[in-house]
């Protein structure tokens, strides 16, 4: 993945044994973005379009990008806690969520631990949901080729992402972000078997989106989503794979807008 686009800040916060590096832009309610599996550390457009409506803060996970690696995250559950701690570190009693992939899943995760954290919910083509007939594909078995058909409809775009001759720094990055995410959703595969008993402890209001043509995680599995927590809405962006956010990032980020301003006129958020 190559680029960065629009006006942000990066900090760094010494947390849990490690330095984690952040990206924060805009201004208003504060937003917590939360990465999929691979791609950390880069700004991106859907980024500066979110920060045209909040203060949108983007950690890489522990691990993942510029962030240290720490030792005692090996599961999904160490990274909600560390995630509530970092908020803690942040002083910010409680944000809107938006996850994509991974991170979907882990907003999911931090939604059930602890409802008065999050004042809505977005998750965007989220794993974590144990559904063995309708598997998800391991993005990190596939080549480049492979990658770039599954996670996009259109491959020119796809190009602009997943180079087929990445560089050595690339590699080293994409071996980086391997290893972290086998830490955190190998066995059991990009899944908690235990998250559909707890989703009924959401209590923000919840839109899932999900990209009309992904071949990696079913749409079953937004389906399940909708039917798990309560009220959730499940809205369908058209012409794009797994990555909605990065391939049609101004409808998608035009629908959570829409979402928010509901909210608002109900006096919600």
């Amino acid at each position: 993945m190559s680029g960065q686009n629009g006006q942000h800040v990066v900090q760094h916060v010494d947390l849990g044994g490690g330095r984690i590096h952040l990206m924060r832009a805009g201004a208003g309610e504060a937003l917590l973005f939360l990465h999929p599996a691979a791609g950390a550390g880069f700004w991106l457009p859907f980024h500066d379009l979110l920060a045209e409506r909040f203060d949108v803060i983007s950690p890489d996970h522990p691990g993942f990008g510029e962030s240290d690696r720490l030792d005692w995250i090996d599961g999904m559950e160490d990274l909600v806690y560390f995630y509530l701690d970092l908020l803690d570190a942040l002083d910010l009693e409680a944000v809107h969520v938006v996850g994509a992939s991974l991170g979907g899943w882990l907003a999911a995760e931090l939604a059930v631990h602890q409802p008065s954290k999050v004042r809505s919910l977005v998750m965007v083509d989220p794993i974590g949901l144990d559904l063995p007939e309708h598997p998800v594909e391991d993005m990190f078995a596939m080549n480049p080729d492979e990658l770039r058909a599954a996670l996009f409809v259109d491959q020119e775009l796809a190009l602009q992402f997943i180079s087929p001759e990445p560089t050595l720094d690339m590699l080293m990055r994409a071996f980086k972000e391997k290893t972290s995410f086998a830490r955190l959703a190998w066995n059991p595969f990009c899944c908690n078997p235990k998250l559909h008993l707890r989703l009924h402890r959401v209590t923000a209001p919840t839109l899932i989106l999900w990209g009309s043509d992904d071949r990696l995680v079913p749409l079953a599995h937004g389906e399940r989503y909708r039917e798990l927590i309560a009220d959730a809405r499940l809205e369908i962006v058209d012409d794009c794979g797994h990555a909605p956010l990065l391939e049609q990032p101004e409808r998608t980020v035009e629908v959570i807008g829409r979402f928010h301003a509901e909210l608002a006129g109900k006096g919600g958020c």
